[in-house]
């Protein structure tokens, strides 16, 4: 999460390096920008091996974050006891809807056979920049079918 809408790009570029290294195996990553006076954050794809169009985990778990009305603290709540046990809990929900907000940029990623002793030296120094903040968790083999299941049939009540 950065603190500006074009913070992000500077993730963006490492993260790029990263799978150019072959550091990570993406699942899905997408680059979220809101940018002040906008109603809703702008989602582009970086990569994505989602089965079928349609079915982009991230896109979900971005609206989910993004819905500052009084049901979207309701849905993280809800979504966070639904998914106990994967390595997602209600305080990273929490914190990353807090973080996410008009005026930053994200960059949200799903990978597995993740290299840390190449990916640490590079998210060190991401996280150096100040008004840079990293949300993270180890999930479960099963957390993306699980986050898939739970995310994907709520569309359109996001």
């Amino acid at each position: 999460m950065y603190d500006s809408p074009l913070g992000g790009a500077a993730g963006e570029v490492r993260f790029k390096e990263l799978v150019r290294r072959g550091a990570v195996v993406v699942i899905e990553a997408v680059a979220v920008t809101w940018v002040r006076g906008s109603h809703r954050p702008h989602v582009g794809h970086l990569r994505r091996r989602s089965p079928a169009p349609g079915t982009s985990v991230l896109c979900s778990l971005v609206s989910l974050l993004a819905d500052s009305g009084p049901d979207g603290g309701h849905r993280i709540s809800a979504l966070a006891s639904r998914l106990t046990g994967t390595g997602i809990d209600h305080q990273l929900l929490a914190d990353a809807r807090r973080a996410f907000a008009p005026g930053t940029s994200a960059l949200l990623v799903l990978a597995s056979d993740v290299n840390l002793d190449v990916v640490r030296p590079i998210v060190e120094h991401g996280r150096a920049r100040r008004g840079v903040v990293m949300v993270h968790a180890d999930l479960t083999t099963h957390a993306v079918e699980m986050l898939r299941g739970e995310l994907l049939p709520h569309i359109g009540e996001m």
